[in-house]
C-alpha cells in the first residue's frame, strides 16, 4: 500500500522578502546606495517549504497569509507554482504580511522587518498533526503542543534553534529534544546553548541528547554524528562566490531531510545538504534559490573537478533519472497582471 502521509508538515511565519544585493557595504545613515541586484520571494517558512517540494517531498505547511498583494503572491508561488499543500493555512482578513527588505553584502546580510504577530498561532493552525513522516521545526523558548503530539503519531522530528536576542541561551530549551529525532543548529548556536568553546565539543555534549546531531559551520561546512547507525561524518563547504546567503540553513536542513528519508549514509547526507546549500547562495532570494533535483543534477553534469567528482561520485546512484523541469528563481518585481 503506497505511503500517502506528507513526508515533510511546516509551520511558521512567512514573509516577503525583497533581498537587495552587490553592496560594497552596509548604508550609513543619509547615504543612498545603488545596489546591482534584487530579487523577491515567499520567505521565512516558506524557505523550507519550497527547498523541501523542489526535492519532491509531499510538503504541508501550515501558515498564515495577510489579505494583501504580498500574501496573495506567496500564496500563488507555494501553491501554485511549487506544489506546496496549504489546507492547514490561513488568511487573516485585516492583517498584512510581514515584508522584509535583505541587505545582502559579503558572505552576510542585514535584514529589516515590518509586520505583527499572526492571529492564529502554530497549535491553532495544526490543531491534531497529520501522521506526517518527518516535521521540520524551529525551537522557540515556550514549547508547542502540536510538537508532542505529532511525536507520539511516529513523526520524526528535525528540529533547528534561532539567535537568543537576551543572550541568555537557556539550556532549558534542550529538554524539548527528547521529542526530536535530529537538531541541526549553527556553531554559534550550538556553542551558546551547550556552554562549549568548539563546534566539535558541542556536538558531543548534542549527541548525548538527540539520535542525529549535526553543527553547520558556514563556510567551513558541517560536522554531525547519528547514534542510531555510529556514524561521524565531517564535509567542507563549496567553494563558491556568494551572492546572497538568505535561506541556506533552510536548504540545508530540507535537504539532509531528503536524503534521510532516501536512507543514504550519514556523510552523503551531510554532503548533500552542504551542496545544495551552496548552489542556493548563488542566487537571489532564500525560497526561490533553492536547487532542487533540477539544480543538483546540473551541478554533477557539469562537474570536471577530479576531487568533488570522487567526494560526491554517490550522486550516481542517487540522482533521479528525471530532475524535473527547471526551476524558477526569484524575479525582480512579481509581474501584477498574475496577482
Amino acid at each position: 500500500m503506497d505511503d500517502d502521509r506528507p513526508d515533510v508538515l511546516l509551520t511558521g511565519l512567512l514573509f516577503y522578502d525583497l533581498v537587495l544585493t552587490g553592496l560594497g557595504k552596509p548604508p550609513t545613515p543619509g547615504e543612498e546606495i545603488w545596489t546591482a541586484g534584487m530579487g523577491s520571494s515567499p520567505g521565512g517558512i516558506a524557505n523550507l517549504a519550497v527547498a523541501a517540494s523542489r526535492f519532491g517531498l509531499r510538503t504541508s505547511l501550515a501558515t498564515v497569509f495577510g489579505d494583501d498583494f504580498y500574501g496573495t503572491y506567496c500564496r500563488n508561488v507555494l501553491a501554485g507554482q511549487e506544489g506546496v499543500d496549504l489546507s492547514l493555512s490561513r488568511t487573516a482578513h485585516g492583517w498584512h504580511t510581514p515584508v522584509t527588505v535583505s541587505l545582502a553584502y559579503g558572505h552576510d546580510r542585514a535584514l529589516l522587518t515590518h509586520g505583527q504577530e499572526p492571529p492564529y498561532s502554530q497549535d491553532a493552525l495544526i490543531g491534531d498533526p497529520p501522521e506526517a513522516r518527518t516535521a521540520l521545526v524551529h525551537i522557540e523558548a515556550e514549547p508547542r503542543a502540536w510538537l508532542a503530539k505529532a511525536a507520539a503519531n511516529g513523526t520524526e522530528i528535525y528540529a533547528d534553534v534561532g539567535w537568543d536576542p537576551s543572550q541568555q541561551w537557556s539550556s532549558d530549551l534542550l529538554d524539548q529534544l527528547s521529542l526530536c529525532h535530529a537538531f541541526l543548529p549553527n556553531e554559534t548556536e550550538a556553542m551558546a546553548y551547550t556552554r562549549t568553546d568548539s563546534a566539535g565539543a558541542a556536538l558531543g555534549k548534542l549527541s548525548e541528547l538527540v539520535p542525529v546531531a549535526v553543527v553547520t559551520r558556514g563556510g567551513d561546512g558541517a560536522i554531525a554524528v547519528d547514534q542510531t547507525t555510529g556514524e561521524y561524518a565531517e564535509v567542507p563547504a563549496l567553494d563558491v562566490d556568494v551572492l546572497d546567503a538568505t535561506g541556506a540553513g533552510d536548504v540545508f536542513g530540507a535537504s539532509f531531510v531528503t536524503a534521510s528519508l532516501g536512507g543514504w549514509s550519514l556523510s552523503e547526507r551531510l554532503r548533500f545538504a552542504v551542496l545544495a546549500a551552496g548552489l542556493s547562495v548563488q542566487h537571489h532570494a532564500g525560497a526561490l534559490a533553492a536547487p532542487g533535483w533540477y539544480g543538483v543534477d546540473r551541478w554533477w553534469r557539469s562537474l570536471t573537478d577530479p576531487e568533488l567528482k570522487r567526494a560526491y561520485a554517490f550522486l550516481a546512484e542517487r540522482l533521479p533519472k528525471d530532475p524535473g523541469p527547471a526551476i524558477t528563481y526569484a524575479p525582480v518585481t512579481p509581474p501584477a497582471r498574475q496577482y
